[in-house]
């Protein structure tokens, strides 16, 4: 009778991550060895403790916890603070929280620590990398598309009087500053600081926009998948802005696979994550975010070293690409207030995206 127990402790106690049980009146009546060693105490001396012991008061940790009791389900919360005296100055981690048992009291608490950098990488590093090169991009949209404009305008002056051979170089030098200032004018994407009118967008449409004009160009070789929620609300968003997301993922999803694969494969899937929330930065505010869509290929994967910068502008691992694709996915989504992820497998590449819902004038919707 007793070995079951024991083997469910060496699975607790293997997990990377530190989990807690707390019981009633928030006490402490287990925790695994990662937790031991986060929190830098003992089981024995955890088990005299209370929750309120280790996370500051009036911790969103806390909260959540109460939350989890009354609605009898799993919530989580992404980049929470929980830095204290005892802990440090900062602890940023991600907390999932689960009811144990029927007795609506006891709550599993898992803990996801996350580095600064890591958060940064992760998360936030295209708002940083977007306004540094925010001044670049208005540089080169000023400084050297009218020049741009020059050079091609001779250029096609010269085509006229020029022999054959001479007309191959003349298109060269157009084409070539084509593709300049289309690389401009993307470039010009990340300055644009305006605010966008947003409202209540069907992501579905959005996806069966974008699966049509893939499938009448540059991915008719590849069998899409659909695994959608037919319930999903309304999105908060621009809907040309997520067109221009989804549209770069699949594109990206596309190359990945290749023209020569037979068995190439795109899956694109939305579903309703209650309980999944953010905190918006440089405030206390924290946003429901339960709409998530994910694009997924079968590619072959991301290579590890690229994993932390994948966001980055200019970070590519196509020969002739820009790597701006998908640092402009990562600003688009950032600007509406979402997370954008990538997880890497092999043989099998998502990218998922997590967003806030429409929210009606009445307030319905605010609540998840």
């Amino acid at each position: 009778m007793t070995a079951t127990p024991n083997l469910n402790d060496l699975i607790m106690n293997a997990l990377p991550i530190p989990i807690l049980t707390v019981g009633p009146e928030h006490r402490i009546v287990h925790a695994n060895s990662a937790a031991e060693s986060f929190f830098e105490m003992s089981l024995r001396m955890m088990l005299r403790q209370k929750l309120t012991d280790f996370i500051p008061f009036g911790s969103p940790v806390m909260a959540l916890v109460e939350d989890v009791r009354q609605r009898g389900s799993s919530v989580s919360e992404h980049r929470v603070d929980i830095g204290s005296p005892r802990l440090g100055a900062e602890r940023i981690v991600d907390v999932s929280a689960s009811p144990l048992g029927d007795d609506g009291d006891s709550v599993i608490l898992m803990l996801q620590e996350r580095t600064i950098a890591d958060k940064m990488n992760r998360q936030l590093t295209h708002r940083g990398a977007a306004r540094s090169i925010t001044a670049l991009g208005t540089l080169l949209a000023h400084e050297i598309k009218n020049p741009l404009s020059g050079i091609r305008g001779a250029a096609q002056l010269l085509e006229q009087s020029a022999n054959e051979d001479d007309r191959l170089l003349t298109r060269l030098i157009c084409d070539e500053t084509d593709r300049i200032v289309k690389l401009v004018e993307r470039m010009e994407l990340f300055g644009e600081e305006r605010p966008v009118e947003r409202g209540p967008v069907n992501i579905h449409g959005v996806l069966d926009h974008v699966k049509r004009l893939a499938q009448s160009g540059f991915a008719r070789h590849i069998r899409f998948v659909e695994n959608y929620d037919p319930s999903l609300p309304p999105v908060l968003g621009n809907r040309d802005q997520l067109i221009q997301v989804i549209l770069n993922l699949v594109k990206n999803a596309a190359e990945a696979v290749g023209i020569d694969a037979p068995d190439g494969e795109i899956i694109l899937s939305t579903a309703f994550r209650t309980g999944v929330r953010l905190q918006v930065p440089g405030s206390q505010e924290r946003v429901s975010l339960p709409i998530e869509l994910s694009v997924t290929d079968n590619g072959p994967g991301v290579p590890p070293d690229l994993m932390r910068e994948l966001f980055d502008p200019f970070v590519t691992t196509k020969v002739q690409g820009s790597g701006l694709g998908l640092a402009l996915v990562a600003k688009i989504v950032g600007d509406h207030g979402g997370i954008v992820e990538c997880e890497p497998a092999p043989r099998r590449t998502t990218f998922r995206i997590l967003l806030p819902m429409h929210r009606a004038d009445d307030g319905r919707g605010a609540d998840l």
